[in-house]
């Protein structure tokens, strides 16, 4: 029997194309049209949009936000880049922000950590493979021969790794002896971690195992892992290695903490804000709401018409936060 792939009718979703189609220049009828679509349905209104206008929706958005190369449409190029990362496969999507946090002269360790913590190995598979689809390269090379290396690109190669040896289960006696290695090796000896161990642990462990881990740890000892890592003679592998275990441990904290940093302008991370509400949207947005108000006593939707200056952007944003409750 087949499956209903769609809430509304054929001819509904061609009249939805036709009037993206008639709205270029007329952002605010994009976001309506495309901001509260579920995952199906931007998928079929993008195949619908190529079958009827013999172009793909997606590079018609990347040629607008490329179009509008003035100080005064920045806002207009933000909007058309994020509603290009909304329509887009999730695979794309995340070989898409994966390029982009290599290319930049300071490559952007956090989206690539919350692509390799957030996502299932089965989706990092098809996510490289779009990688290589795009781009014509590898990604673990990529990131592999990255110019400076430093401790952030250290913990992605053990995430590359523990994707390839994962492993469905998770065991409790795996948990609780890895967080005594932890604990050895960290707090329980004088001076800094052992960074052998502490790769070895996140490249032979699959996400939802490091994760008991984690928890075991805080169990045993009465805390949390991280709280062992604000230690002052602490260094930058330490630093990176917290950032790391926060998205792994916590994600719902970790991205309303990302959350607050971007829509509060934090310089070292501006495009936070598009980057976590696209990527997690569908998945455990709701949560991170939650998280959000829970941490700083406000709704995410509130906070960002507070910060962000009306217009199309804003609303879009707004749109999405409504759409995730």
């Amino acid at each position: 029997m087949a499956t209903k792939m769609l809430t509304f009718p054929s001819h509904g979703l061609e009249n939805e194309c036709k009037e993206i189609h008639d709205s270029w220049g007329q952002l605010n009828r994009l976001v309506l049209a495309l901001a509260s679509r579920t995952r199906i349905e931007r998928q079929q209104m993008r195949k619908t949009y190529e079958v009827i206008y013999g172009e793909d929706l997606v590079k018609r958005l990347q040629e607008a936000e490329e179009s509008n190369r003035s100080e005064a449409a920045a806002i207009s190029r933000r909007l058309c880049a994020t509603l290009s990362l909304w329509m887009l496969d999730l695979h794309e999507h995340d070989a898409f922000l994966a390029r982009e946090a290599l290319q930049h002269d300071d490559t952007n360790y956090r989206a690539l950590v919350e692509i390799f913590v957030g996502r299932k190995s089965s989706q990092i598979i098809l996510m490289k493979q779009a990688y290589q689809a795009r781009f014509r390269r590898i990604l673990d090379q990529d990131i592999i021969n990255i110019d400076t290396p430093n401790p952030y690109q250290k913990i992605l190669v053990a995430l590359i790794a523990s994707h390839k040896a994962h492993h469905a289960d998770v065991s409790q006696h795996i948990a609780k002896c890895d967080a005594r290695r932890l604990y050895d090796t960290g707090e329980g000896s004088p001076g800094a971690i052992e960074e052998a161990v502490l790769l070895e642990i996140l490249s032979k462990r699959s996400i939802p195992q490091l994760k008991l881990t984690f928890s075991s740890y805080k169990h045993i000892y009465g805390h949390d892992y991280t709280k062992s890592l604000k230690r002052a003679n602490s260094g930058e592998f330490e630093s990176a290695l917290k950032m790391v275990v926060k998205c792994i441990y916590c994600p719902p904290n970790y991205y309303a903490k990302a959350l607050y940093g971007s829509i509060r302008g934090n310089p070292t991370d501006k495009g936070a804000i598009e980057r976590v509400m696209v990527s997690r949207a569908e998945s455990d947005f709701d949560d991170i709401q939650k998280a959000y108000k829970r941490k700083y006593g406000n709704e995410l939707r509130d906070a960002i018409c507070e910060s962000i200056p009306p217009g199309d952007y804003r609303d879009f944003l707004v749109t999405l936060a409504r759409k995730m409750n």
